[in-house]
């Protein structure tokens, strides 16, 4: 049997199960909110067009339309300052070959659960592969908090003075990118920083040293308590948006059984 043969049967037998991480886009799913001077992510809208009646007899379909940063979505190196001028830094011009890969999770429920403001610190990243093994060069790396199992005001946990969740310190997400030299960075939050994430130096560290390294970020991201700390490949290829900074995507894992 070929590679692929063997994927084909593993998968019709149960062998490899297929997860999504992937949350339902609808008018509710919450979006990023910046402050009010800068412009605003659109939620998700759904018009139909027709459902087999006198605007179209045969067939039901809708208008979409959304911000490219919504629900479960894709960011590109072009969507922040740093990495603007990245080669193939838009979401039609990035390698297929880079949109399937290895992927590695690290568990932060516990702490996420005691602190709305976890970090994700270089020595909890250095303790993970005390247990795993060093995170392999090339793979995407994901936060698991469990913060996807909050709804409505919980998710984007706004406070007085921002937004409040969590996400890596500067010097965690270099060690990922610097040292690793992971493939891309995903959380369950609506963004791949910590919702106070304005306040580190530099701001938005994660979006700031990923995409300036031409590395990409998934966000809104579920069901990661499902996924292994090793050995699971992600299927993250987003819309193929001419010149787009990011798009929303259907998130998949294959997850040997």
């Amino acid at each position: 049997m070929t590679i692929l043969s063997e994927l084909a049967n593993s998968l019709s037998q149960g062998a490899v199960q297929v997860v999504d991480l992937t949350h339902t886009l609808d008018p509710d799913f919450p979006v990023i909110i910046l402050p009010p001077e800068f412009g605003q992510c659109a939620r998700f809208r759904m018009e139909e067009i027709s459902a087999y009646d006198h605007r179209g007899p045969a067939w039901k379909w809708n208008n979409i339309s959304m911000c490219e940063h919504t629900g479960t979505h894709f960011d590109a190196p072009s969507h922040w300052i740093s990495g603007r001028d990245v080669r193939n830094g838009a979401v039609d011009e990035i390698d297929p070959a880079m949109l399937v890969g290895p992927v590695v999770v690290i568990d932060c429920s516990e702490g996420a659960a005691q602190n709305d403001d976890f970090e994700l610190t270089p020595e909890i990243i250095l303790a993970w592969e005390e247990e795993h093994g060093r995170i392999p060069a090339d793979s995407w790396v994901l936060m698991r908090t469990d913060w996807s199992k909050r709804s409505g005001d919980a998710y984007l946990n706004m406070k007085e003075d921002g937004p409040h969740s969590p996400g890596p310190t500067p010097d965690a997400i270099r060690l990922l990118v610097e040292d690793r030299d992971i493939r891309g960075f995903g959380t369950e939050t609506v963004g791949t920083d910590a919702g106070q994430g304005a306040h580190y130096t530099p701001p938005y560290p994660a979006h700031f040293t990923l995409h300036g390294a031409g590395k990409y970020g998934l966000q809104c991201l579920r069901n990661l308590d499902h996924l292994p700390p090793t050995g699971a490949m992600l299927i993250a290829p987003p819309l193929k948006i001419r010149n787009g900074t990011g798009s929303p995507l259907r998130v998949l894992a294959l997850v040997q059984g």
